[in-house]
């Protein structure tokens, strides 16, 4: 499977992070490889990068894709940042990235169970190791879980008629798929406006399964903890759940003489870059700089 990976905002974010010579930034969702591909770009042989994931083919294809000894590829989580840093001899850092993004390899590869367009398996791990998939969040979670799961990850407002739905035809047979989910959304809300019904279903469980917004917390103080004085913060969230915690974050920490904002307001892509990369035109990005 080919995928065609423009990072997002990739100018944004080296105008943030502004790398330089002998510094050490970290890629906390190093993906595909291409915000670090940037940053390599922009400085000499004396630098670190080191590119965070907790998905193994994600660090499979960033090696590929990077080949460089000055980058440093390593399994893990926001909340073991400090962890896997550390057990490397490093402590701190000059910049750390947080894209938000859900990688478009996870999305594109209809095996991994994250698009409802998919008729595999719902699975949406970001970690092929985790035990729990989303398969068993909707086929075994009660009612006033997925209910909770809906409308707190989601936003859903009308959850407790898409979980009714889900009870209805889970009670048939087990609801096995990314498409047969879809559909039973589908059917509970009929369709109105561009977006498919089941969005806020997906991205609800995606998040819930994989803790997102919990492990985003536990990352942005782990970035405040380990960038040194002078370093820099730099988020991309896509939605406003995300925007929301990194906002108050980097507020809070001001208000306590930890940050200065680099941005008051977040950035966006420009319509060029919306244009050629459509997946970016949710993405905000805020940065701070360690005091």
């Amino acid at each position: 499977m080919t995928i065609i990976h423009l990072p997002v905002m990739s100018g944004e974010v080296i105008e943030i992070l502004a790398p330089h010579r002998g510094g050490i930034y970290v890629d906390a969702t190093v993906g595909l490889g291409g915000h670090s591909e940037m940053i390599l770009s922009q400085v000499g042989q004396d630098v670190k990068v080191v590119g965070l994931d907790r998905d193994e083919q994600a660090l499979q294809r960033a090696a590929q894709r990077l080949n460089d000894s000055r980058v440093l590829l390593k399994k893990g989580t926001f909340s073991q940042m400090e962890q896997v840093l550390n057990a490397e001899g490093i402590h701190e850092a000059d910049g750390i990235l947080l894209d938000l993004g859900v990688s478009m390899m996870q999305i594109k590869d209809p095996i991994r169970g994250f698009s409802f367009l998919s008729n595999e398996r719902l699975d949406m791990r970001m970690d092929n190791a985790q035990l729990l998939s989303a398969w068993d969040m909707v086929n075994t979670y009660d009612e006033q879980e997925l209910v909770r799961i809906l409308r707190e990850y989601g936003e859903e407002y009308r959850a407790a008629r898409v979980v009714r739905a889900i009870l209805s035809a889970r009670a048939k047979k087990t609801i096995d798929t990314c498409a047969e989910l879809a559909d039973v959304v589908f059917r509970a809300l009929g369709r109105s406006g561009r977006t498919h019904p089941a969005t806020r279903t997906f991205q609800a469980l995606r998040i819930a399964l994989n803790s997102e917004l919990e492990e985003l917390r536990l990352g942005l103080e782990a970035s405040l903890r380990m960038l040194n004085k002078g370093g820099r913060l730099c988020v991309i969230s896509y939605h406003s759940l995300e925007d929301r915690i990194v906002k108050n974050f980097i507020r809070d920490s001001a208000k306590a003489g930890m940050v200065n904002q680099l941005t008051k307001k977040p950035l966006v892509p420009s319509r060029e870059e919306m244009r050629q990369n459509p997946s970016s035109r949710s993405a905000k990005l805020r940065g701070a700089e360690k005091l």
